[in-house]
């Protein structure tokens, strides 16, 4: 059984085993609260640390359909996206309008992700502000070095949600406190050196992991911040128009080569998401969670209606059926896939078809389904979804599928289903145009146990960094380079995993070029929000084309970054739009 954990139980890597102290029975009461009351044991400098984590927390795994930045990586670019199903999921158009580039400062995603980095950010400044002014952690018994950790963890925290806001806007607001007078927007080059320096100054002073599989908390170490240093110089290029990628292969050879810490590629990949994935030696940073305490995941609003059955779970809660895979086959099931031997009438996309993609002999393209014991397998639902263990079905949510049929998922958003009253729409395809049944869906985290085994669920945490980002950073970097043969190496090292058998179509330096680079990104990472992010280093994210999203043309490379929401225009008077939105509303 898995180790209580609180969303950040900082005491596993500072080193501390027994902290807690036993709970006096009658409380101390006091006329007035000051911070120099408050900070009067271990447990309440944790509590003030923790709130800026619980913020991070949700931005990163909600409990619905994604989060806010996770969302917006994903629902804009060839990998998933939230079809509009008749009357299900138009919303106003909100998630057609992200799937199409319709970005404008009033779009709600959008607010959501400056808000959610923004409070990050003066969550982790005010908590650090707190500790550093208030607590004495010599008098209160901290083990030597403790202070550093705890400060520098704060920082770091703050770091990655600058790196958030720098990934979608450019250039943001720069604040090391809560204090003083509101500021604005720093330029894109600035704010990239900020959170340069932050993590420069932290990484020395944070905890090193040094036993292989050691319990993962939600505290940040040193190989988090290094790898997110690692990202920050691996996108460079778009972020502040300057190479790095020497700088980002030398960060990601490091931690591969453990300086920051134990770490090792797990062998069995649904270890990565499991129900005991805490102890994985995968994992770098992820997002706690533990059964009936408190609960993360990421996927429930992707699940049919009618999934209760086919787990064998009815106390999962209704089900929403909204995002899902771009599809790889159109209206009339022939291939979008470039290459394919049955194109489809209406021409093959480069990008997207991401079902497609994964080979048929990979162990992760077969039905999810729980195997008893806490195993599992599959990362996907699709086709006809009857249970493979134990023979349940998952029958029609009485839309286009009625309840006593069982439901068959197809990797297409069309009308395809006759359905009385819309005739008219029968044939039409994209994403306006979807259906109940359309789309495969991803069943990559928190997988479902049966009822007879309930206490598992909501025990896998939500990874955030992992070892293999190391890996598929540093091949990129090499291939860039023209080292194509230890670039497909690095690559091959992760992909072994998911062909017991062998791999029939490793990669070679004679077809790994960025094509394949993204592909390969898109196979081994779908779902962890990175897509948006690795389509722009390649300039593919408004230049070309995928299902049902033409290319957005020239004049709009301002799309690479998103519009400053109008609503932090409205609170502080001192932020410029970014360029190209100005007249767009």
């Amino acid at each position: 059984m898995k180790k209580y954990k609180l969303l950040i139980i900082i005491l596993a890597v500072v080193g501390i085993s027994s902290v807690f102290k036993s709970c006096e029975v009658e409380p101390t009461y006091y006329s007035q609260s000051t911070p120099e009351l408050f900070f009067d044991t271990q447990e309440k400098v944790y509590q003030r640390m923790g709130r800026a984590f619980t913020h991070w927390a949700w931005c990163m795994a909600d409990n619905q359909a994604h989060s806010n930045f996770i969302m917006l990586q994903e629902f804009t670019t060839d990998e998933m996206l939230v079809p509009s199903r008749y009357n299900d999921w138009y919303d106003g158009g909100n998630y057609l309008r992200m799937y199409h580039h319709d970005f404008t400062p009033t779009t709600p995603g959008v607010y959501d992700a400056w808000r959610a980095f923004s409070m990050g950010v003066a969550q982790a400044w005010s908590a650090k502000d707190d500790i550093d002014q208030y607590v004495d952690f010599d008098a209160l018994g901290f083990p030597e070095g403790s202070r550093e950790a705890v400060l520098m963890q704060l920082q770091t925290l703050s770091a990655f949600f600058y790196w958030f806001g720098l990934d979608m806007f450019g250039g943001v607001p720069l604040y090391t406190s809560t204090q003083g007078d509101i500021k604005p927007r720093a330029t894109d080059v600035e704010t990239f050196e900020f959170i340069d320096s932050l993590l420069t100054e932290a990484i020395p002073q944070l905890p090193k992991k040094t036993v292989l599989g050691a319990q993962e908390t939600g505290a940040i170490n040193q190989a988090a911040a290094a790898l997110l240093k690692a990202r920050l110089y691996f996108n460079a290029e778009s972020y502040i128009r300057k190479d790095m990628y020497a700088e980002a292969a030398a960060i990601c050879q490091d931690i591969i080569d453990g300086k920051y810490g134990t770490y090792a590629l797990e062998n069995e990949w649904t270890n990565i998401f499991g129900f005991d994935n805490d102890s994985s030696t995968e994992i770098i940073w992820s997002v706690p969670s533990q059964n009936a305490i408190s609960e993360r995941s990421t996927g429930p609003n992707s699940n049919h209606y009618g999934m209760g059955e086919y787990w064998s779970n009815g106390e999962i809660g209704n089900r929403n059926n909204g995002y899902c895979l771009v599809p790889s086959l159109d209206v009339e099931g022939k291939s979008y896939l470039y290459g394919s031997d049955n194109p489809s009438s209406k021409g093959t996309y480069r990008l997207g078809s991401p079902f497609a993609k994964f080979h048929e002999d990979d162990v992760r393209k077969q039905l999810n389904a729980y195997e008893g014991e806490g195993k599992w397998r599959g990362m996907f639902y699709f086709g006809e979804m009857i249970n493979p263990v134990t023979g349940a079905a998952c029958h029609g949510g009485n839309r286009q599928v009625k309840p006593n049929e069982v439901l068959v998922l197809v990797d297409q958003i069309a009308r395809i289903t006759p359905q009385a009253g819309a005739e008219v729409d029968h044939g039409k395809e994209g994403a306006r145009w979807g259906e109940e049944a359309s789309g495969v869906r991803l069943a990559k985290f928190s997988p479902i146990p049966w009822l007879t085994e309930k206490t598992l669920k909501g025990n896998p945490d939500i990874p955030v960094f992992r070892l293999a980002e190391a890996y598929y950073m540093l091949a990129e970097c090499k291939l860039r380079a023209g080292d194509k043969a230890a670039a497909a190496s690095l690559i091959n090292t992760v992909r072994e995993r998911y062909f017991p058998e062998g791999d029939p179509d490793p990669v070679t330096a004679s077809n790994l070029d960025e094509w394949r680079m993204l592909d390969e990104w898109m196979i081994e990472f779908i779902g962890e929000g990175r897509r948006r992010t690795d389509l722009i280093r390649w300039n593919k994210y408004t230049t070309e084309s995928w299902w049902d999203k033409p290319a957005d043309g020239p004049g709009k490379a301002h799309y690479n970054r998103f519009p400053i929401p109008i609503q932090a225009m409205g609170s502080n008077h001192l932020i410029e739009q970014n360029p190209g939105y100005d007249t767009e509303q």
